[in-house]
């Protein structure tokens, strides 16, 4: 099987097992260990509570995020029109999925092609890093920024992923001098993204160092990659050793404070296990400049346009109200208005 059908075949069971199996890490996101402080006398009005974040010279009416899915078949083609679609109409930021399977078979690119769909959205283009230590190198990332006409570019890392796939490319070494070229040549930002299981401030170091502008940490807590690496096992073994790893990572809300103290000025995206408007508004309060999800944007997608503009709707007038609730006129203001329960 070639490396294009081999990679669409992928592409469809992850989909399809995201979308049927339960694929949850054995580890929860770290935030039911905190609490917002209630004040019954806010100083403000409702409406006058404003949720718009800037992020790469753009302003978003909310923090939120769209975390990059899918992309390559037909069906992912379908469910990104949705979603950029809702995007435009809330004014919120969207990244796709792995753009590989495009770049090695042009003709899928327009699966992933949403700029006809979200004019105006902040939008993330998407690679493995993996891929530069192959075949990929700077030409290949501007070629993906300029295939769906991107904003930045996400390099996302997967190494305990592609550990756990028969088919896996494990060859990690000297990657980073490879990103830093890209940071260096690239002419839009890069952001480096995990799949599920955290950054250490030890690699998110090393990645800011190298050039990368901003860090997706996607933490444990949500979807297990590992998990979903079980469903597509096709020996007993294989399935073994996948699900030895279903308790594997740094939780969201660890990594999240980790990043924060060690990094206060770079823009962290914060997602893994966020499953609504009151685990993205405390991601906010511990430093996040955007809350992202997948998973609950997935299954909306599904539906229809409206469906996911509704979510959008109801995770936006949470973390408004929250900040009500908490006497937080900013954004900014809401790290006060957060304690630790344990």
């Amino acid at each position: 099987m070639g490396k294009v059908t081999q990679a669409s075949r992928r592409k469809s069971e992850h989909l399809e097992i995201n979308l049927e199996r339960d694929v949850g890490s054995g580890l929860t996101t770290g935030f039911e260990r905190y609490r917002f402080i209630h004040e019954a006398l806010p100083d403000l009005n409702l409406a006058d509570v404003q949720t718009q974040v800037q992020l790469f010279d753009h302003q978003l009416d909310a923090p939120l995020l769209i975390s990059s899915m899918t992309g390559g078949t037909s069906e992912a083609g379908r469910i990104n029109a949705v979603l950029a679609e809702a995007a435009q109409a809330t004014n919120i930021a969207m990244g796709v999925g792995s753009q590989r399977v495009a770049i090695e078979n042009p003709e899928r690119s327009q699966s992933f092609q949403v700029r006809k769909y979200a004019p105006d959205i902040l939008l993330f283009a998407n690679l493995g890093a993996i891929q530069l230590n192959y075949d990929y190198d700077l030409s290949t990332c501007q070629q993906a920024v300029e295939m769906i006409e991107a904003d930045a570019l996400i390099l996302h890392l997967n190494a305990l992923q592609e550990a756990l796939q028969p088919e896996g490319e494990t060859q990690f070494k000297g990657l980073l001098s490879k990103i830093e070229k890209v940071c260096a040549g690239l002419a839009v930002p890069v952001i480096a993204k995990e799949v599920g299981w955290g950054f250490s401030v030890k690699t998110a170091t090393r990645l800011i160092e190298a050039g990368v502008a901003a860090i997706d940490l996607a933490g444990a807590g949500g979807t297990s990659w590992s998990q979903v690496e079980m469903y597509r096992a096709a020996t007993e073994a294989q399935a073994a050793l996948a699900a030895a790893f279903i308790d594997w990572g740094i939780p969201t809300a660890d990594a999240l404070t980790q990043l924060h103290a060690a990094f206060p000025a770079v823009p962290l995206l914060a997602s893994g296990g966020l499953r609504s408007g009151m685990d993205i508004a405390k991601s906010l309060a511990l430093g996040a400049t955007l809350g992202g999800m997948a998973g609950p944007f997935l299954k909306a997608a599904v539906k229809s346009t409206q469906a996911v503009v509704d979510q959008i709707n109801l995770l936006s007038k949470t973390i408004q109200t929250t900040m009500f609730a908490t006497g937080s006129a900013t954004i900014q203001e809401l790290s006060m208005a957060i304690t630790r329960t344990e």
